[in-house]
């Protein structure tokens, strides 16, 4: 290798290693924010839910729609026993829903009438903040 490709391989590896960091750094972020948003449900606080969650996730479900949905999905599963963070990848695209910043987040959960169930919670940024733009629960 001759010395001139040298120094622009070593600039090529830090700036993949800093939007790697930059990456990991909004991961952390929006699963902070996340974290409290599931608080809330867990605590059945679903009208804050609503409240607290993306723009976009407002329009495309009332908050009356919300707290049907939730209730009738979460309450047969009995209260939430551990939640444990299994796959963060950020993104800038999701099928269905506008280009911006977002994060999948999968969590493996127990609830006290199912063992095993995944959570998908996506936060995307929204007006500067991370909020939650989808749920989903298998």
């Amino acid at each position: 290798m001759n010395l001139i490709a040298q120094p622009a391989l070593v600039m090529l590896l830090l700036l993949v290693s800093l939007a790697g960091l930059a990456s990991e750094q909004k991961q952390r972020a929006a699963d902070q924010e996340a974290g409290k948003w599931l608080a809330l449900v867990d605590g059945r606080q679903y009208q804050a839910s609503w409240e607290q969650a993306a723009a976009l996730f407002r329009q495309q479900v009332s908050a009356a729609q919300w707290r049907q949905a939730v209730t009738s999905v979460r309450r047969p599963l009995g209260s939430m026993i551990s939640r444990k963070l299994i796959a963060a990848t950020y993104t800038n695209s999701l099928p269905g829903a506008p280009d911006g910043e977002y994060v999948v987040l999968q969590y493996q959960t127990e609830f006290e009438n199912k063992q095993q169930a995944i959570e998908t919670v996506t936060p995307m940024l929204d007006d500067g903040r991370w909020r939650v733009s989808g749920y989903y629960l298998r």
